[in-house]
């Protein structure tokens, strides 16, 4: 015999929404990343953005940055795994980045540093039944660093 705890709840569209804006303004941290080279020129292999400051070493150190920096579009792209729930919430289909309305690349992140996401949601709105869109505010920081890296309004979209 099933215990009722073991059946999965439903979740009304409209008691998440509610849930959702009782989340706005409150902010969330990723744990800390290590940026390695390696990361650093995979990335640099994949773009085929193979500027020397960003893949070697010797070159760089001449430039005022002293050493190689990670490409700004590979902090962009780490958002959706920094900020990735440890666990989805119940009963969505699937979740897909919709786009920024700013992004600004601050500070460098230099090869060997450990950066984080820091996220506030800013709003959330259903557009159609079933399909939400969440603006956040999300910070990518260095750490022991001041200011941060990244500075961007997230938008993404998740259907239930």
């Amino acid at each position: 015999m099933n215990n009722p705890s073991d059946t999965p709840r439903s979740f009304p569209l409209s008691e998440r929404l509610a849930q959702m804006q009782n989340e706005i303004g409150k902010a969330r941290q990723s744990e800390w990343l290590l940026i390695d080279q390696d990361m650093i020129d995979s990335f640099a292999e994949v773009t085929r953005d193979e500027q020397f400051i960003h893949i070697d070493p010797q070159r760089a150190t001449a430039t005022p940055f002293g050493g190689t920096i990670a490409h700004g579009f590979l902090m962009l792209s780490l958002l959706s795994y920094l900020m990735s729930p440890d666990s989805p919430p119940e009963g969505i289909k699937m979740g897909v980045n919709y786009g920024f309305d700013r992004i600004r690349f601050i500070a460098p992140v230099r090869s060997g540093s450990r950066i984080r996401a820091v996220s506030e949601l800013k709003a959330v709105d259903e557009k159609k039944p079933g399909q939400f869109e969440y603006i956040h505010n999300v910070l990518i920081e260095i750490e022991g660093q001041d200011p941060p890296a990244l500075q961007a309004q997230w938008i993404t979209q998740a259907f239930f």
